[in-house]
């Protein structure tokens, strides 16, 4: 049977069209099982029915469409419990429900088994036998893994709207993951890459200099592009966004690409195979990563990889009319591919890998553009010359949309316009609500800062720096003199405010790329604080360069990651004290520069240190939740595995009770507490929040002045009343409903959906 299974899948994957698939299947079923007759049926959820779609032995006599109702028939029962019916006389069952005017009368034996999709229920597929029996264990078993193998194949085709025929009353979309909110409506602009990676072959050479100084010019040759594009974008997104320029740079000096590349030519290697070689280790490490925002990167090296192959290769870009309402759309949307269409043309984007930290995603957020990313299993093609909607708020792409909707959207864009112009009118407002309680309201960084932006930027203070991404992108560890150079760049934007550096957070399932481990379990291992204590000889230098960058400043304040237990908190400490008095010693004769003790936070994102609380009270001076975690955590979620990662929801029940007991305890305790992930910046999120008793938040760039507006629109009475409702539901739908709601009657629902 399995042979014969696999041999069934095989042939419905290769057919070229949908239909032919389906009926070569239920063919190869009858024939396989040697029984009478094999149907599938597909869900209509618009008109309500199970259609007949394919069917090899039950047929209309007129030739009409065989349909029945929801809620009718074996068939819906099948559906209704989810789970296969195997029953040896149909005609005596009580849910029958005789098709009229088909030749099933004939059949008696019926086995009915759905097909479903990440629990939705598609279809149903039906096997019937003239003579009264039941089906074997062994047939039931092949009928049921048949099913679930067609759920995906029927997922797709409804993707692909193979559905839907001309007469159909649905509306094709797809759906993907939002990626900067907002609505474009536009021409599809499909973009390829001019050379690949995957289409060089490995080649030898004897002449290593020669191979070398043809990398060197196009490294070189690749600088001037992205120089010119940074040019090009200068004044059209703010600077901290600009400086994923600066990140594409770093990765090709000689201590990330260069000399790794450089190497692998000595050792007797093309220049374009090592290129792919060291290009293509970079992207699995960072592909390999549990942290999404680090995972991101790898669209960055492999960007950058492209680039300086293309001019190894001395090949020129062609250059396409990009169309004046254009909707952006690629495997991969890049940063440079951004930066290199005309700005004032781009509607949309669509990417169809990728997260929200991309710095594809990021760019669009900055820019003000619409973005969807993550649209499974769709081909570029498919898109060619469409008309499309994106719904950066929900994650829809409506596909040569009818008028109705197109002219709905168009309104809602007009709106969201409006409320743009209404938010940045007031973003040099304090955070407070109308009742007087005030909000620190503070920025998370993981590149670059430069002064020009943060002066227009009113914050107060960065929330959270994260020193990843300096040691992923080099071959050895960054010396202390070049992480006392990046602290001090961003430490002195904010010589009155509090700047939080979180201490390395690498390791297990984020490794470096000279420090490489294998973990069943990455997850659960090696990363963060536990890294770091057992390598105190970098723990100490990084600390050092902090302290050292503060010199002169007291606004230094260092954050411990992966925190679990109070003794990894005490040898922390002890470490910093330790290189304190060390750069103390240094400066002894520098009086007019004081080095000053950096407060000390613990991140609280693994939940055993929420029981902690009160030990670690007396050892630090403040905490700060990392909600992103903390929701992974306690819900036992990889949040980026797509087979699970729709139970990872920081709205869940469990999650919010966490936090506001976090908040209460905090409050106790007298310890100072924010949050920096996802939910602080998250609209109905920051409410929540600020209700209980949070009162800095930190987030990206993009939602500071929504959340402000939003905060200065809202009472305290009012959030209260949210959070008690929050806090009795049962299911994140419950809460997100709520909010919606509650946003909508206070007149604040364009935070939330399109339109104003």
């Amino acid at each position: 049977m399995l042979i014969t299974l696999q041999r069934i899948v095989e042939t419905v994957n290769k057919a070229p069209d949908f239909k032919l698939a389906l009926y070569t299947m239920v063919g190869q079923v009858r024939d396989a099982l040697k029984t009478d007759s094999c149907s599938v049926f597909l869900a209509d959820d618009e008109n309500q029915q199970f259609v007949l779609a394919a069917s090899d032995g039950l047929s209309a006599e007129q030739g009409d469409p065989i349909q029945v109702d929801f809620g009718e028939g074996i068939i819906s029962l099948a559906a209704q419990r989810e789970e296969p019916l195997n029953i040896a006389d149909a005609s005596q069952h009580p849910a029958n429900k005789k098709l009229l005017q088909t030749n099933e009368s004939e059949y008696r034996g019926l086995l009915a088994a759905p097909i479903i999709h990440r629990r939705k229920v598609l279809g149903i597929m039906v096997v019937h036998q003239s003579e009264a029996r039941s089906f074997s264990r062994e047939e039931e078993a092949f009928v049921v893994t048949l099913a679930a193998q067609l759920a995906v194949v029927i997922a797709h085709a409804s993707a692909k709207g193979l559905l839907a025929n001309d007469n159909s009353p649905w509306i094709h979309s797809l759906q993907g993951l939002p990626g900067s909110p907002g609505v474009a409506i536009g021409t599809a602009f499909v973009s390829r890459p001019e050379v690949t990676l995957k289409e060089i072959s490995p080649q030898r050479s004897d002449k290593p200099q020669h191979e070398i100084r043809k990398f060197r010019q196009a490294v070189a040759r690749t600088r001037a592009d992205l120089k010119q594009l940074s040019e090009q974008m200068l004044g059209q997104i703010p600077d901290d966004t600009l400086a994923i320029f600066d990140v594409y740079q770093g990765m090709l000096d000689a201590a990330s690409l260069g000399n790794a590349v450089e190497s692998m030519i000595n050792e007797g290697w093309r220049a374009q195979t090592a290129l792919k070689h060291v290009v293509e280790q970079f992207i699995d490490q960072f592909e390999a990563l549990e942290d999404s925002y680090l995972r991101e990167r790898a669209t960055d090296v492999r960007d950058i990889g492209q680039r300086v192959l293309l001019h190894l290769q001395k090949r020129q870009r062609k250059a396409r009319q990009f169309p004046a309402q254009g909707i952006l759309i690629a495997d991969e949307v890049t940063a440079s591919m951004l930066a290199e269409l005309p700005q004032d043309k781009i509607s949309g984007i669509i990417s169809l890998n990728g997260s929200s930290n991309s710095h594809a995603a990021i760019m669009a957020r900055s820019m003000g553009i619409p973005a969807v990313l993550g649209v499974d299993d769709i081909e570029l093609h498919f898109f060619a010359d469409k008309q499309l909607i994106v719904d950066g708020y929900t994650g829809e792409i409506y596909i040569n949309p009818p008028p109705q909707v197109l002219e709905q959207y168009q309104h809602l864009a007009e709106e969201e316009e409006e409320l743009k112009q209404v938010v940045a009118e007031h973003a040099h407002l304090p955070a407070e609500t109308q009742d007087g309680h005030r909000v620190s309201l503070h920025l998370n960084l993981g590149l670059n800062v430069q002064s020009a932006y943060l002066q227009q930027l009113n914050i107060d203070g960065i929330g959270l720096y994260r020193s990843e991404i300096p040691f992923m992108l080099r071959d050895q560890l960054p010396t202390e003199d070049e992480q006392v150079e990046m602290y001090k760049e961003i430490l002195d934007q904010f010589p009155d405010q509090p700047v939080v550096m979180r201490t390395l957070d690498v390791g297990g399932d984020k490794p470096l790329p000279y420090l490489p481990l294998q973990e069943d379990n990455p997850f659960l291992g090696w990363r963060g604080i536990r890294l770091t204590l057992d390598h105190p000889e970098i723990f100490l230098v990084q600390v050092r360069a902090m302290l050292r960058a503060s010199i002169g400043h007291s606004n230094l304040q260092i954050l411990l990651p992966m925190v679990s237990s109070i003794n990894e908190v005490e040898e922390a400490s002890r470490l910093i004290k330790q290189a304190y008095f060390e750069v103390a010693e240094e400066q002894d004769g520098e009086a007019e520069s004081p080095l000053v003790q950096p407060q000390l936070g613990v991140m609280i994102e693994v939940p055993a240190i929420i029981y902690q609380l009160p030990a670690l009270a007396n050892k630090v001076d403040f905490f700060s939740v990392g909600s992103n975690d903390l929701t992974q955590y306690l819900l036992a979620v990889d949040r980026n595995n797509r087979r699970v990662a729709n139970l990872y929801d920081a709205y869940h029940p469990a999650v919010l009770a966490s936090l506001d007991d976090i908040a209460r305890r905090c409050e106790e305790l007298g310890k100072p507490v924010s949050v920096c992930g996802e939910l602080a910046g998250d609209p109905g999120g920051a409410l929540l929040l600020v209700a209980m008793g949070y009162r800095q938040l930190s987030m990206n760039s993009y939602n500071i002045d929504r959340v402000r507006w939003i905060l200065r629109n809202v009472c305290s009475g009012t959030l209260e009343v949210m959070l008690a409702k929050a806090l009795q539901a049962r299911h994140p739908d419950q809460i997100r409903k709520m909010i919606a709601n509650k946003m909508e009657s206070m007149g604040l629902g364009g935070f939330v959906r399109a339109g104003k």
